[in-house]
């Protein structure tokens, strides 16, 4: 057994190709069950300047590809790798693309109860699976209440600007350090791995990890 290895994850909970990373890693390390990362989530907004409120998705769509047709196509590869990874996207059923700030907030409480992957996987389901508004301070606490906090302290935080500046400091560094793109990957503080890597990699840094153990 190695000695912990930290392993830094930038991400966005409405990035789909985050959702798809963390699918892949999940199976390595399920299959590495004595892995030695110890894992911290950290914010990346893929829209940092989304209107608070969010946006109705059919404009968001508009704006961004084009339409409909041209967001299908673009979203192609993104579908097939998530049936061949076994996950769902439900992206018809989307009506609103969210400001994830708020999301983001959530996962860095919950890092600190201890729950920070918990609200990272509860996160993806609320939107990639159930298609629900994760900008929506209701639906933020009741994912909350779902992996075990308290949704009252939740609520009630999400209605003050408790951590705001912190996370977008937080991202506003991802960036300055080079990263433009989620997932980014960081092993021990040096190595960077973008992008949704399959399990076998991991499973390969695992090993090689190892054997410098």
């Amino acid at each position: 057994m190695t000695d912990p290895i930290k392993l830094d994850i930038m991400s966005d909970p409405i990035c789909p190709w985050c959702y798809i990373g963390k699918a892949h890693l999940d199976r390595a390390l399920a299959a590495e069950p004595d892995h030695p990362f110890l894992i911290e989530w950290h914010p990346y907004q893929l829209n940092p300047e989304m209107p608070a409120g969010g946006m109705d998705r059919r404009t968001y769509l508009e704006q961004k590809f084009g339409g409909k047709d041209a967001a299908v196509k673009a979203y192609a590869p993104v579908v097939e790798h998530a049936e061949k990874a076994g996950l769902t996207i439900n992206f018809d059923a989307m009506k609103r693309t969210p400001n994830t700030l708020d999301a983001h907030r959530l996962i860095h409480w919950a890092g600190i109860e201890g729950r920070q992957t918990a609200a990272v996987s509860a996160l993806f389901k609320a939107y990639f699976v159930e298609a629900r508004d994760i900008g929506d301070a209701e639906v933020l606490a009741d994912v909350a209440d779902g992996i075990g906090l308290d949704a009252s302290v939740i609520g009630r935080l999400l209605a003050t600007d408790a951590d705001v500046e912190a996370i977008r400091e937080r991202d506003s560094h991802s960036r300055e350090m080079g990263i433009s793109s989620v997932p980014t990957f960081i092993v021990a503080g040096k190595h960077a791995v973008p992008g949704a890597q399959p399990p076998e990699l991991w499973k390969q840094v695992i090993s090689e990890l190892r054997g410098q153990g």
